[in-house]
């Protein structure tokens, strides 16, 4: 027993000893730490700062990263600049040669601390959140002060030309579209940057503490971006006065954690929070800049702005953006609120054929003290709200219409810098968005979509005449006699025959009253297509049995529209073919105009000759002596409006 105590003595007094190593920060050469559920942590001796890698929402991926121990949501405040989290089983390690060593589970290397002179004796975890390699006679070979990545935290500077960047959203830390950086001419600004590039836009924020002459004198450019020990954030000046940052009186660093933080957004901000348990336990924002974001972004023609393209910006009361798509445009990254949209339509000029027709595509949201500056390719003024309104919808490169006071300014795609603005004072605009009965626009990538009735009839007859003659030359000449031959007997036979009228017509087919089609086709809901003349629309009429029909709705407001369907019941009435669609009636009541015709359920010719199956040259001749029997008398008056069935 007289033995046994005095070594427990001994022991005693060497305890508090190895607790004070075990907690003095130090972290020895070889130390390595290993991304799994029970990954352990280098801590600082406080114990408010540890370093490792914490697991993310994605349970597999882990983040090697510096942040606040002893408050609930464990807060980052510093990791490596990475594209992507590194997987389970990833492994940290502190080599004397290369520091800090970051490899995956396969042992590829994955990052390190910038190449440093000299041999790393060991790391220190410090009580000010600092990471710090040091030789063997305490000389800082590396820190990560030095590299911040979108936080500062008191006792940190920042040099002229430091810069540090945003994340890319909060939960997804790879880099963002925002940068700080103190420039070489001493002004701290704030700016957006285009990615991959990190080309910098112009600045939304400038301290302007540049050398500058004034009344007062000259003043003195800054130097360096501090933030003290005592959780004040200021420029400091070549002749040593400060330009403050934080002009709001703070709590003592004792009993508050502080940060400041370039958030995600673009917002840089300084934030408190409560040592004590018993505290609220969350962080309050002191300040920010810039105090409004959404207006703060408009500095020049480069880049999309807080948000991005076609986006509207709405600033919060926590002085942070809150980026919206207004009506016909949705996300292009569902999972990035923050990022661009995209049109759910795209307006294609070449389907306006006929001005009057885009007043039944588009129609216009309407938006209060919204505007995207930096988009205006018209401006008109004195105009009033409804020409400003009338020109972009008949404009197919017009997609926004902005109306204030007595001035219009039309706008293209794609839409930068959007947002609302409580001093536009009323001004509106004026968004246009296609209506709910449109044709897609036919995506080229996924090859022709199904051939729709008198879709551009005359240039497919055109590339049809192309296709059939596209063989050998002597082939195509005999095809041309035969053609013309055919031509000619036939035309004189027409000549020789005298010319029905309307009315004898309508003896032989049924003349279908207005209401008749409109229940037919069920209010004309399904829209198989629509040309220069009209809409045509499918349908269903009784005639023993249910037939389906495709009936063609002529446009009143086309000046010829009565010429136009005398031509159809006349030729295509007296027309009786195996290969020719029948026109089974019409309708001629008051202004409306419609013709009946046999649906199509194999299609067009268009269909036949462009499809994925093209015809051999058998089927091309034995299609064009069909064609020629009894169809070019047809095609004579009435052309480009031929439908063939095959």
């Amino acid at each position: 027993m007289d033995f046994v105590l005095p070594h427990l003595f001994f022991l005693l007094i060497l305890l508090p000893i190895f607790s004070i190593a075990q907690s003095n920060g130090n972290v020895t050469v070889g130390k390595s730490l290993t991304a799994d559920d029970n990954s352990t942590s280098w801590l600082s001796p406080s114990g408010n700062f540890a370093m490792g890698f914490r697991q993310l929402d994605q349970k597999d991926l882990f983040l090697l990263s510096i942040w606040f121990a002893k408050i609930p949501d464990k807060t980052v405040v510093w990791y490596p600049r990475l594209d992507n989290p590194v997987p389970r089983g990833s492994k940290v390690v502190l080599t004397a040669d290369n520091g800090l060593v970051l490899t995956g589970p396969q042992g590829d290397e994955l990052w390190r601390s910038i190449t440093i002179i000299g041999t790393v004796a060991y790391g220190v975890m410090s009580n000010t959140g600092n990471f710090v390699l040091q030789d063997s006679n305490f000389n800082n070979l590396w820190e990560t002060f030095k590299y911040p990545s979108d936080t500062l935290l008191p006792s940190q500077t920042v040099e002229r030309f430091g810069v540090f960047y945003s994340r890319k959203s909060e939960t997804n830390f790879s880099k963002g579209r925002f940068l700080l950086r103190l420039r070489d001419d001493g002004d701290l600004v704030l700016n957006t940057i285009n990615l991959p590039t990190d080309n910098p836009n112009d600045p939304y924020y400038k301290s302007g503490t540049t050398a500058t002459a004034g009344d007062s004198g000259t003043s003195s450019p800054g130097k360096q971006l501090v933030f003290n020990n005592s959780g004040y954030i200021y420029v400091l000046r070549e002749n040593n006065q400060t330009f403050p940052l934080t002009k709001v009186t703070l709590e003592s660093t004792a009993d508050f954690y502080f940060r400041a933080t370039l958030n995600f957004d673009g917002v840089f901000t300084q934030y408190s929070h409560p040592k004590s348990s018993n505290a609220n336990g969350s962080w309050t924002a002191l300040w920010s800049i810039p105090n409004n974001i959404c207006l703060a972004s408009l500095v020049s023609t480069a880049g999309s702005g807080t948000c991005g393209y076609n986006s509207v910006c709405t600033i919060r009361s926590d002085s942070r953006p809150k980026c919206t798509c207004p009506k016909g445009f949705s996300l292009l990254d569902p999972n990035d609120e923050y990022g661009s949209c995209k049109p759910e339509f795209i307006q294609d000029c070449d389907e306006d054929e006929i001005r009057q027709q885009r007043k039944d595509l588009y129609s216009f949201e309407e938006l209060i003290n919204t505007d995207w500056p930096m988009a205006d390719y018209a401006f008109l003024t004195p105009y009033a709200e409804d020409q400003c309104k009338q020109s972009c919808m008949e404009d197919c490169m017009c997609a926004v219409a902005i109306f204030r006071g007595a001035s219009c300014w039309k706008k293209k795609l794609p839409l930068s810098n959007g947002r609302v603005d409580s001093r536009l004072n009323g001004g509106k605009a004026f968004i246009k968005i296609r209506n709910n009965n449109f044709i897609p626009h036919p995506d080229p990538r996924m090859g022709s979509p199904k051939a729709q009735v008198e879709k551009k009839n005359r240039n497919n007859l055109i590339l049809m005449w192309s296709v059939l003659l596209g063989g050998s030359v002597f082939v195509n000449m005999i095809l041309i006699v035969a053609i013309c031959l055919g031509i000619f007997f036939i035309y004189h036979k027409k000549l020789k025959r005298p010319m029905s009228n309307v009315n004898s017509m309508e003896t032989n087919m049924r003349c279908f009253t207005y209401q008749e089609l409109a229940e037919a086709t069920d209010g004309f809901k399904e829209e198989l297509g629509r040309g220069a003349f009209g809409v045509v629309y499918k349908g269903a009429i009784e005639m023993g049995s249910s037939v389906p029909v495709a009936v063609k709705k002529l446009h009143s407001s086309f000046q010829d529209f009565e010429r136009e369907f005398k031509t159809e019941v006349k030729v295509i009435g007296q027309t009786h073919h195996k290969n020719l669609v029948r026109l089974l009636g019409f309708c001629d009541e008051g202004l409306q105009r419609l013709l009946v015709y046999e649906f199509l359920s194999n299609g067009t010719l268009a269909s036949f000759l462009f499809g994925d199956l093209k015809p051999s040259w058998k089927q091309r001749i034995i299609l064009l002596l069909g064609l020629r029997e009894d169809s070019c008398t047809y095609m004579m008056s009435a052309a480009p409006r031929l439908f063939i069935v095959i």
